[in-house]
């Protein structure tokens, strides 16, 4: 990244890295299976690949990952920082179960020195974090903080209709050289019901999406990858 000029680190991480290998590891594909008889979603294959890809061209330190699911996403990465440590691997997911998950898989990979899982809403845990940071300042509280300052990736993955605040919240966490990852939501389709609480959600999370795009232009680099099924998005700061 020191090579290149800011307008060029985006292009430059989020290429394809045809040295590492193309296949999922085995962790991971057999988090795929259970997630497929669970009913759930994860991202698709091709976008993690390059996300793996272009974090590991990138190099970072400290990695955030919010939405951290039963651990599809969060597999590829250890497999890759066991390879190449880091010094902070924090993974945010709400749902209490879901944390057991990740705790396993966290153990299976003898990281629990160097990562740490958080259950917790992310909108709580940013809230908390800013009010710690004013005891901090004077040096109490240091040990009660769950969050980094700054965090060299910092990636989002929230249902929709969160999704924008939980993207300002990590934008206020990133370091200087920082890149967050999300990636882009479907548009939604089709009229609601007037009592469609869900559904009038989608459409006003997809509506504060377009106007959070359009407001971090003047302030950050921003670079969409389409991808086999979904499209891989990230920020850098100008």
């Amino acid at each position: 990244m020191s090579e290149v000029t800011r307008d060029q680190v985006l292009p430059t991480l989020l290429t394809a890295d045809h040295n590492r290998s193309r296949d999922e590891p085995e962790i991971a594909a057999n988090i795929a299976s259970q997630l497929e008889h669970m009913g759930l979603s994860t991202w698709p294959i091709s976008v993690l690949r390059r996300l793996r890809d272009a974090i590991g061209r990138q190099s970072p330190q400290r990695v955030l990952e919010v939405g951290g699911s039963i651990g599809h996403r969060s597999a590829w990465l250890f497999d890759m920082f066991n390879e190449n440590p880091i010094e902070r691997f924090d993974i945010v997911e709400q749902g209490a179960k879901f944390g057991v998950i990740l705790h396993r898989l966290q153990t299976r990979y003898d990281a629990s020195t160097w990562s740490s899982i958080i259950v917790n809403d992310f909108a709580t845990l940013h809230a908390e974090d800013k009010a710690w940071k004013l005891t901090t300042a004077s040096g109490v509280g240091m040990d009660e903080r769950r969050l980094s300052d700054r965090y060299d990736v910092i990636i989002i993955d929230s249902p929709l209709a969160h999704l924008t605040p939980d993207l300002e919240n990590g934008m206020e966490l990133l370091s200087r050289n920082g890149v967050l990852y999300t990636i882009e939501p479907e548009t939604p389709v089709g009229d609601y019901e007037e009592l469609d609480e869900e559904g009038k959600a989608k459409v006003d999370g997809f509506n504060d999406w377009i106007g959070f795009i359009q407001a971090t232009q003047t302030t950050h680099h921003i670079a969409f990858v389409p991808l086999f099924g979904g499209t891989l998005v990230a920020f850098f700061k100008r």
